[in-house]
């Protein structure tokens, strides 16, 4: 059995951080129009918005999110360029989606810092 964290401990890496609910009961924003989106990108917007994160994003996050989709389905069609991938990687971690996005951010997953 894994040793319990001690978020109260002087050096821990877990002190301060901030638990993010894992349903925060926020609504799914429309998605912008101005483009055809999928049905696997439309589920990828609810799935990304309904996420623990997104408890800690407002509505000016919403053209950034659909950028971030757009590269992602670039990524998976195989016509993401290298740039494209680049800036996914930034975009996810900016929104703390990538598990070194959280730790920069000082986010936990609620129950996690116990």
């Amino acid at each position: 059995m894994p040793k319990v964290r001690n978020p109260n401990l002087p050096h821990s890496r877990y002190k301060g951080l901030l638990e993010l609910p894992w349903d925060h009961g926020l609504p799914v924003p429309d998605i912008p129009t101005g483009r055809k989106w999928t049905d696997s990108d439309l589920d990828q917007w609810r799935q990304w918005w309904s996420s623990p994160q997104a408890a800690m994003w407002d509505e000016s996050f919403i053209p950034t999110v659909a950028v971030m989709l757009t590269y992602f389905g670039k990524i998976l069609d195989g016509t993401a360029t290298s740039t494209h991938q680049m800036e996914y990687r930034h975009l996810a971690g900016s929104l703390g989606l990538t598990a070194e996005g959280m730790k920069r951010l000082g986010w936990t997953f609620q129950g996690d810092a116990q």
